[in-house]
């Protein structure tokens, strides 16, 4: 087992802050996985673990073991009913995830495709895009509980799935995920809801009614790429900027609420919700404020997207959430709105 001692995190996080691991090891495999949280245990060090680091602010040092999941594996299981069950280790980067299972015929991921990030921390967030939340194409997730020292396969249900969040993220570092699993097939339906991708589809003239489950892949291959070309034109690319892309989360308020900010604010974006509230669209808010383009030393918000926060290099994670709650602050003070910070501060 090699564990390495102060060791550089710079490049597993997208933001690219410099910070350390007081101890970091890499793991592939499920027995790997508990010898290093033994040694973890007896050296009573705290354990932090790490994905892709998509989704992460780093301000400080990490004290104690960090573990970073390797393991990219993909297996398949076709069912009786046309359907096929996927697992993905947890180590794998989401969106190569995607094409992989577009390329394999099967369709329902496509809504997600360009989500940066390992799939190992899909379910913690509850990732979701363009009218497709991740719980609603997921089948289980499987995990090791550390405080019970047992392996668990979790169905939805035992999720606490929400907006952005789950029983994973409400509980760090209890659950370690190794494998996640889909149930695709070629005729899952696609999701048109979001308005952006549904006008793009329409002015390229694309037939969204498929007839069959050929034309069904052919249509979820051309969303994928159709939402990427939108994520792309709206969103940076943190290996030129670092980022990790939406900072904030999209609020809900109650209908009251959300009807005295539309008399006040006519253009407000807002969308109505099953359960009668308002979400609200937090890059709205941001950019009335005037904070799209500003920049506080190295760190500020996107000069093309008021709800990504950029590190223009040479600044820390200290800075970058002083920008946050200049913006948390502000958007409270005129909208009555607290906006909730999507990544992970450490």
């Amino acid at each position: 087992m090699n564990i390495e001692h102060n060791h550089s995190l710079q490049a597993f996080n997208s933001f690219g802050f410099t910070a350390y691991a007081e101890h970091f090891i890499t793991v592939s495999s499920d027995e790997q996985l508990l010898e290093a949280l033994a040694t973890a245990n007896s050296e009573k060090w705290p354990v932090f673990l790490l994905g892709g680091g998509s989704n992460l602010v780093l301000t400080r040092p990490i004290p104690g073991l960090v573990i970073h999941l390797t393991n990219q594996e993909t297996t398949y299981q076709q069912q009786s009913d046309g359907t096929t069950l996927v697992t993905v280790a947890a180590g794998k980067p989401w969106h190569e995830f995607v094409v992989e299972t577009l390329d394999n015929d099967l369709a329902g991921l496509e809504n997600l495709s360009l989500i940066p990030g390992n799939a190992g921390a899909a379910p913690v967030q509850n990732i979701g895009a363009y009218g497709v939340e991740l719980n609603t194409r997921l089948h289980s997730v499987r995990a090791y509980h550390r405080a019970s020292a047992s392996w668990q396969t979790m169905k939805p249900s035992d999720c606490a799935f929400s907006y952005r969040d789950s029983v994973f993220k409400q509980n760090p570092n209890e659950f370690v995920i190794t494998h996640v699993t889909f149930l695709l097939s070629a005729s899952t339906p696609a999701v048109l809801s979001y308005a952006a991708l549904n006008q793009a589809l329409t002015a390229n003239n694309i037939n969204t009614n498929p007839e069959n489950a050929a034309d069904n892949i052919a249509l979820a291959k051309i969303i994928s790429q159709t939402v990427i070309n939108i994520r792309q034109s709206k969103l940076p690319d943190p290996k030129i900027i670092g980022n990790a892309g939406s900072f904030f989360k999209n609020p809900v308020v109650d209908a009251v609420h959300a009807q005295t900010l539309k008399a006040a604010h006519p253009n407000l974006v807002a969308y109505p919700q099953p359960d009668g509230r308002v979400k609200l669209a937090a890059g709205w808010l941001i950019d009335t404020l005037g904070f799209k383009g500003y920049r506080k030393g190295n760190v500020g918000v996107h000069t093309e997207q008021a709800l990504v926060l950029v590190h223009h290099g040479g600044g820390t994670g200290e800075e970058l959430m002083s920008v946050a709650q200049e913006i948390i602050t502000k958007v409270d003070a005129n909208f009555d709105v607290r906006l909730e910070i999507e990544p992970v501060v450490v």
